[in-house]
Order: C-alpha cells, then sequence, then structure tokens
C-alpha cells in the first residue's frame, strides 16, 4: 500500500467541496498539502480551517488554464514539503448549453480549465516525480459526463471525455516509471455547484431522481475513493465511478 503518512500532496481546486474534503482526508493521513484556487480570499479561509487538522499545509493562488501556474505550483510545492508524490487535478468549472447556442469563447474557456488544465497537472506532476525517482500518484476528477451525454453540456461532456482518456494514455506512458494516473468519477454531489440556490428546488430534486439510491452524493465520499486510488498500488489507468448507480442504468 501506498503510504500516505509524510508524503507531499497538491490539490487544484482544494479550497471548497471535494478537493477542501480530500486535502481533510490527506491531512488525518499524516500527508503535507498544497491546495490550490483562483480565490485567494477562499483560500485563506480554507487555509485557516484546514490548521484546525494539521500545520502541514500550505495555499498557492493558481490558475490551472495558465502553464506558468501550474509549473510554479508544482515547484512551490517541492520548495516547501521537498517533494511532491501526489498530484490531485480537481478544479474545474460547469457551462451548459445546447451545442448550436453554446458560445466559442465559453466552450474554450471551459477546455481550457477541465482539460488543458489537467494535462498541465499530469504533464509537470509527472516531470517532478521522474527526478525524484520514487514514483507517484496522479489523480484527475473526471465525472459520470465523461462517458454519458447531455444536450446541456457539450463542452463539459468533452472536457470529461477527454480526461479520460488522456488519463488512460498518461498511465501506460509514466508506468515505467511507477507513476499511476487514475480518475475519479463522481455522480451529482452536493456542493457549491450543486445545490438549491445554483439549480433551484425542482432541479435539484431532478438530479435527485437520476441516482437509484435516491439522494445526492457527498464530498467526502469522493475524497475516499481519492485516497483509495492513491493508496492503492495496482490501479492505474482506471476510472473509479462513485455516482449512486447513475452509470449502471
Amino acid at each position: 500500500m501506498f503510504d500516505i503518512a509524510g508524503k507531499t500532496a497538491v490539490i487544484t481546486g482544494g479550497t471548497s467541496g471535494i478537493g477542501l474534503a480530500t486535502a481533510e482526508a490527506f491531512l488525518k493521513k499524516g500527508a503535507n498539502v498544497v491546495i490550490a484556487a483562483r480565490n485567494e480570499k477562499r483560500g485563506a479561509e480554507a487555509l485557516a480551517h484546514l490548521r484546525e487538522i494539521s500545520d502541514t499545509v500550505a495555499f498557492r493562488k493558481t490558475d490551472t488554464s495558465d502553464e506558468e501556474d501550474v509549473k510554479a505550483l508544482i515547484q512551490f510545492a517541492v520548495d516547501t514539503f521537498g517533494s511532491l508524490d501526489i498530484m490531485y487535478n480537481n478544479a474545474g468549472i460547469g457551462d451548459g448549453a445546447p451545442i448550436d447556442q453554446m458560445e466559442g469563447a465559453a466552450f474554450r474557456k471551459l477546455i481550457d480549465i477541465n482539460l488543458t488544465g489537467v494535462f498541465y497537472g499530469i504533464k509537470y506532476a509527472a516531470l517532478q516525480m521522474e527526478k525524484q525517482g520514487t514514483g507517484g500518484a496522479i489523480v484527475n476528477t473526471s465525472s459520470i459526463e465523461g462517458c454519458v451525454g447531455d444536450p446541456m453540456l457539450p463542452s463539459y461532456n468533452a472536457a470529461k471525455g477527454g480526461v479520460n482518456l488522456m488519463t488512460q494514455s498518461a498511465a501506460l506512458a509514466l508506468a515505467k516509471y511507477n507513476i499511476r494516473v487514475n480518475t475519479v468519477n463522481p455522480g451529482y454531489i452536493r456542493t457549491g455547484m450543486v445545490n438549491e440556490d445554483v439549480q433551484g428546488d425542482e432541479g435539484i430534486q431532478h438530479l435527485i431522481s437520476l441516482h437509484p439510491l435516491g439522494r445526492l452524493g457527498k464530498p467526502e465520499e469522493i475524497a475516499h475513493g481519492v485516497v483509495f486510488l492513491v493508496e492503492n498500488e495496482f490501479t492505474t489507468g482506471t476510472h473509479l465511478y462513485i455516482d449512486g448507480g447513475y452509470t449502471a442504468q
């Protein structure tokens, strides 16, 4: 089993929701954690919260669609804690419109963050792990929307489907370095992006109805899956669906 204790993890989109829950899980297992996000205010709030668990945590403002920002994030983790052993590419945004109504700029923005940003995260984490020569674990947040179509989510479908296959490609390329690359594929999780304030009561009830277990997921349930993918040393190139039965239908 890959021992998380003493290892250094970087989590993009780490200031709320699934990313924050995963930071909590890693810290409780004794890891050093760097959380990254674009919003400095949320970063400061998340950092204060996480330091109640452990002081081996830091924040760096990062735009994952910016290649130089991602390179600097990896270097920051190494400078702060001495290594990079776990990379969780979790940052993402949502946007929706039918394909014949979606603006090109909106499509490109989502792809830049949700797909290209994951590419940067995999690439620069892998280069650092290769340099260290001790292997490592990379996990990418994909989605149920990476394997099923949604008429309102053409850019999100494209990005998450791309994350799935890019993960498989990376897993094959990096196996010789003992660097494992996997995805966690959540169903609809109650977060800042999925709640009654955003979708409305009726919208949330509709989303609940899509899951055979009859509820939305919790961030900590996805964090538990990320921990599994990091710890299990014989798992690479796989997609872990934690979706309340959504994709079983």
